[in-house]
């Protein structure tokens, strides 16, 4: 199956047979009325759509998901996607939000829109909606349909930008709510995350795959990094790099009281390439040089 690049939203717009009110923002909407087959695309937008039934599968990367009622998946400029019919399921009914980062130059949501990291979540890590949450993402999407239909004048930008930002806001709520409910299956992944840290340093792998990355630990329990560092934020208040590097300096502070180990062999099995950076690392998390906190302990 061939890709389709839709580097705009006309071009998205035409795929589909959609009507184009302004070429860098549109809403559009799914049902049966609408063609859907399966196809591959790439996005050069922003792209966040609101599903209400069942009906078809996405794959991006080597993840899957099967749409249950209620949710919310999205894509960010560069994504490549697979959508899949379901045989003999429900038509796929869904409200879709279309942006292009040209329409948020100069303004402040431009500067902030990396920080809506679900953006870059696989599309199994979909967010699951209640009806009332539903309702209000809804509501935003028919303000700013509404506002396309209005002719273009001064103000029209900004209140689009704005429900824009307010929208991605709720959806930020929404996945920390997410986080939360998830509890005990965050837990099991943050198990996880330990286990493999510690194995990671425990048994030198640093020395063959260098220093461990979030990258790293999320394709091993497979997370998107973004997905993957958030959850981690919400448990642990850290980042995940953080975290990742609080290990490493417990693990270096072990390693100091071990008379057999020098500061080049403790280097790399935390994974640096060269002593100097690993005592670099040591200083800038303790204030002082791992040959300064050996002699202090020892």
């Amino acid at each position: 199956m061939e890709i389709y690049h839709a580097d705009t939203i006309e071009k998205y717009n035409r795929y589909f047979g959609f009507e184009t009110r302004h070429p860098l923002v549109g809403i559009v909407h799914f049902d049966s009325s609408v063609p859907q087959n399966s196809h591959i695309m790439s996005f050069g937008f922003y792209a966040l759509f609101l599903k209400k039934t069942t009906g078809c599968r996405i794959n991006y990367g080597k993840t899957t998901y099967d749409f249950d009622d209620e949710t919310v998946v999205s894509f960010a400029p560069g994504q490549t996607v697979g959508i899949y019919r379901i045989e003999d399921g429900p038509a796929p009914e869904s409200t879709g939000l279309l942006f292009h980062p040209d329409f948020l130059h100069r303004t402040p949501l431009g500067q902030k829109i990396k920080q809506y990291s679900f953006f870059s979540y696989a599309s199994n890590e979909a967010l699951h909606l209640s009806v009332d949450e539903r309702l209000i993402l809804q509501d935003y999407m028919d303000k700013i349909a509404r506002e396309l239909q209005h002719p273009i004048d001064k103000f029209s930008k900004s209140l689009i930008i704005s429900n824009i930002e307010v929208l991605l806001n709720y959806c930020m709520r929404f996945y920390e709510r997410q986080f939360i409910t998830r509890e005990e299956l965050n837990q099991g992944t943050m198990g996880r995350f330990e286990q493999l840290i510690d194995d990671y340093l425990d048994k030198g792998l640093g020395i063959t795959e260098g220093i461990p990355t979030v990258k790293y630990f999320a394709d091993k329990i497979c997370l998107s990094p973004n997905y993957f560092g958030d959850l981690v934020k919400s448990e642990t208040g850290k980042t995940a790099q953080e975290y990742i590097q609080l290990k490493m300096l417990n693990f270096a502070k072990s390693s100091l009281l071990d008379p057999q180990l020098n500061t080049k062999q403790i280097a790399e099995l935390l994974g640096f390439q060269y002593p100097q950076h690993f005592i670099r690392f040591f200083k800038k998390q303790t204030g002082i040089t791992p040959r300064e906190y050996r002699l202090k302990i020892c």
